[in-house]
């Protein structure tokens, strides 16, 4: 490989990753009229987890011009259910219900088509896109001078010498590993199993395209209808969880879906394609900064949320977009990078930390009960759907309802607690008078 610095290729961006936001960030600068590589380590189409959208995908992909596309690839999308107590098992939370401007539906999608073709409209857009090329070194040389080593998957190499960088190299993280800046989420680890199956019973009527979500000691479960009569079904859970499975992978995740018996109905008959199970490691993580002078964090390569509300696409395609403007911004502005860098990144972590405050609590027995039994008093439940939609960011009165959310679940969790109390109270009562023969306040009155 090439040392001398003449013989780089020259480019104003290089773009770190073919995933939704490495493209969307591509497409969006090429438009600008700026030099952009995109480097994708493997070809498309590549397997990838992450087949629901949400509703607010649907603005980025009008904005990119590809709508019809996703479109034509999907699965239409109603909402999301959960399950519940009544006569049917669940309850829909249904996207047009939403009270923000969020589109009334979304769609499921194979990653690798969606991929696929979100990297090729880069291409048409200007951006020079190159596959089977995998970034070796990085190494910044100055605000606007960074030199990156690449190696094609024929063995060949060359350099690259560009202005700025968009990481968007997913759970590989490249520039916040070798930044060390990658942290790993103390207050929620978590690990999947998957696998698609063929045959599985889908929900009735217009609910036939929603996302299902069911619980387990261990996690959570999901369904997802695809294209073509497949349903992605997994569970994420606990690594200590995953970790008995001890190579029987298969057989694993079949006992594991038989753990929520709702679930298993629709699955039980239905055959899992190929026979082939896939298992991914830890999930959440996140980076201390999302950016510097010449360099930016986009996506899973800035920080990944445990997948339970089909986060991930959305973040990293909107974080995508708020970053191209300001590498644009940056290289026609260099004073305002690190004000605009700042804001990006406040952003893009309240964001996160609007769906974090559901995920780190989805298995609790009060947001448990709020799911189960969900109530719109002063449009909270109604405020839920618009989170589950992606609003999270820029509509006021979404963001008051999640932070009054919060303050109710506080109120219930205290309720609970000291319902918890009295009967624990109750049943220390019940053990001493067993054990004197005497009675309870209760047995008294």
């Amino acid at each position: 490989m090439t040392n001398a610095i003449e013989s780089a290729q020259r480019c104003d961006v290089v773009v770190i990753g073919g995933g939704p936001g490495g493209s969307t960030a591509a497409a969006l600068l090429a438009r600008k009229g700026y030099r952009v590589i995109a480097l994708e380590k493997a070809h498309h189409p590549r397997f990838h987890i992450g087949e629901s959208l949400l509703p607010m995908n649907l603005p980025i992909f009008e904005r990119l011009g590809v709508l019809d596309q996703v479109r034509a690839l999907g699965v239409f999308k109603r909402g999301a259910d959960f399950e519940a107590d009544n006569e049917r098992g669940y309850n829909t939370y249904a996207f047009d219900r939403a009270i923000g401007d969020s589109p009334p539906h979304a769609y499921q999608v194979w990653r690798q088509d969606l991929d696929k073709m979100l990297f090729c409209h880069a291409r048409e857009c200007g951006a020079d896109t190159r596959e089977g090329h995998e970034v070796l070194t990085v190494e910044q040389r100055g605000p606007r001078d960074t030199r990156l080593e690449v190696r094609r998957d024929d063995g060949g190499g060359y350099a690259i010498q560009a202005r700025y960088v968009v990481d968007a190299s997913g759970r590989d993280a490249l520039l916040s590993t070798r930044k060390k800046l990658r942290r790993k989420n103390q207050q929620h680890q978590s690990a999947a199993i998957f696998g698609h199956f063929k045959g599985a019973v889908l929900r009735a009527g217009e609910d036939a395209g929603n996302i299902s979500i069911y619980r387990f000691d261990h996690g959570w479960m999901w369904m997802i209808p695809l294209p073509g009569a497949v349903m992605s079904v997994g569970a994420v859970c606990r690594p200590d969880y995953l970790k008995r499975r001890k190579g029987r992978t298969v057989e694993f995740l079949l006992e594991t879906l038989r753990l929520n018996s709702a679930l298993w109905g629709r699955v039980a008959s239905a055959e899992l394609i190929g026979g082939e199970v896939r298992v991914t490691g830890n999930y959440s993580y996140d980076s201390a900064r999302m950016g510097g002078p010449g360099w930016v964090l986009v996506g899973d390569a800035f920080a990944f949320l445990d997948p339970v509300f089909s986060s991930g696409v959305y973040l990293a395609m909107s974080g995508a977009e708020q970053a191209a403007q300001v590498v644009d911004a940056a290289l026609r502005e260099p004073a305002a990078e690190p004000e605009l860098l700042r804001k990006l990144e406040k952003r893009q972590r309240a964001g996160m930390a609007r769906f974090s405050f559901f995920i780190y609590r989805f298995n609790g027995p009060v947001m448990r009960q709020m799911f189960r039994e969900p109530r719109n008093t002063w449009q909270l439940e109604q405020g839920v759907i618009s989170m589950l939609a992606g609003d999270l960011f820029d509509t006021p009165k979404v963001l008051w309802r999640l932070t009054l959310f919060k303050l109710v679940y506080a109120f219930c969790g205290l309720r609970n607690l000291r319902r918890w109390r009295a009967e624990h109270r109750y049943r220390m009562a019940q053990a001493r008078a067993q054990f004197t023969g005497g009675t309870t306040p209760v047995d008294e009155a």
